[in-house]
């Protein structure tokens, strides 16, 4: 991972960063505007706004619209303790997810029938329950049983394979980022643009809302990843409910 350079985003991100902690910005201070912000870091604003959705994924700033960006936090916030440290790491396993799940949700986008579509529904409103209940674990057990389906619908057995076989690993990214409670139910929204996508039988609209919705997933659990350039992955910040938001850019085993 350090061998890949990194992308004005990251940078943006590391800066504003260190000035966060070394109280350039301190705690409850707005952080200047983002025109002047993106003049002084020379990115554009959009690359500027990325930065800033995964600070504040990150909980280290809040995003406050029509008033401006503040400072929440010194340091991110602590994640929970990531059990498979010993067989593989949790960036990895996110970036193998947003390199396999990306390929297959585009082919089962040509597959999907209106059956399928009526369960990936059911399982989405019922993940809407259990995250509204904070039954954590049930969560994870439909997110992972949604994105197998999807999977499923690919018809591609060797992922298929590589997946199920790394069930505990997968719902165990999947269950990380509900611990940011505020934002439990982002994975709702981007699950249901993944299906309005999927029922509009577009493939690439398909790929594009899963890969956001991994690489958002990684940073409600502190993970940020860059993907190589050009690629076309989204990255940051919410998913509108019609669909993925067009590509940002930033992400190797299991699923969110």
């Amino acid at each position: 991972m350090n061998s890949i350079p990194q992308t004005v985003t990251e940078a943006a991100i590391s800066t504003i960063r260190e000035r966060i902690q070394q109280g350039i910005y301190p705690v409850g201070s707005l952080l200047p505007a983002q025109r002047q912000l993106s003049e002084e870091l020379e990115i554009s604003r959009a690359s500027l706004r990325e930065a800033l959705s995964t600070l504040e994924a990150l909980g280290l700033v809040t995003i406050r619209a029509g008033k401006g960006v503040y400072v929440s936090r010194a340091r991110a916030a602590r994640t929970q303790r990531w059990r498979f440290a010993d067989q593989v790491s949790l960036p990895d396993t996110y970036q193998m997810r947003y390199a396999l799940e990306g390929f297959v949700a585009r082919l089962a986008a040509l597959a999907v029938g209106d059956e399928d579509l009526a369960a990936l529904d059911e399982n989405v409103e019922a993940l809407r329950a259990a995250l509204v209940e904070g039954d954590f674990e049930a969560a994870a057990a439909l997110d992972f049983e949604f994105h197998m389906r999807i999977v499923a619908l690919a018809g591609n057995s060797a992922i298929e394979s590589i997946l199920r076989n790394s069930a505990e690993i997968m719902q165990e990214s999947q269950r990380l980022p509900f611990y940011q409670r505020e934002l439990a139910l982002s994975t709702h929204r981007e699950h249901a643009a993944i299906v309005e996508a999927l029922r509009r039988r577009d493939a690439g609209r398909t790929g594009r809302a899963i890969e956001a919705h991994i690489v958002a997933a990684a940073q409600r659990a502190g993970v940020y990843f860059p993907v190589p350039t050009g690629s076309a992955a989204p990255v940051t910040g919410p998913v509108d409910e019609a669909g993925a938001k067009e590509p940002r850019r930033t992400g190797k085993v299991a699923s969110s």
